[in-house]
């Protein structure tokens, strides 16, 4: 897969933008929402290689590393709530997955309504 499908495959909603804010120094893409600004998604080149790093529950995460050979500590993030995936050797529909888990888990908040 390319960078360019998966950021397509990132923008799953309307609430959804892919931007490259170190491009001057880094050539990495952000997946965030619009309306809250948080990152769900950090696509990066690593040695030819295409990643992801996407957010994820600890206890998911410890399983998911345990299971798939081509997910891992999250580079440069918090290594608990993030995991870097090898796009490259996943299956599309885990990764799909994936990309959906971690874009619920920074989704805004819902307002409560009393």
């Amino acid at each position: 897969m390319k960078r360019k499908k998966l950021t397509e495959l990132c923008l799953i909603s309307e609430d959804t933008i892919a931007d490259n804010p170190f491009k001057d120094d880094y050539d990495i893409t952000i997946v965030r929402h619009k309306s809250n600004k948080k990152w769900f998604g950090v696509i990066f080149l690593l040695e030819d290689k295409l990643f992801i790093n996407l957010k994820c529950h600890p206890d998911l995460a410890a399983v998911l590393k345990d299971e798939y050979p081509a997910i891992s500590a999250a580079w440069h993030m918090n290594k608990k709530h993030w995991i870097k995936v090898d796009v490259n050797n996943i299956d599309k529909k885990t990764l799909l997955n994936l990309i959906q888990i971690s874009y619920n888990l920074t989704a805004p908040k819902r307002k409560k309504i009393i």
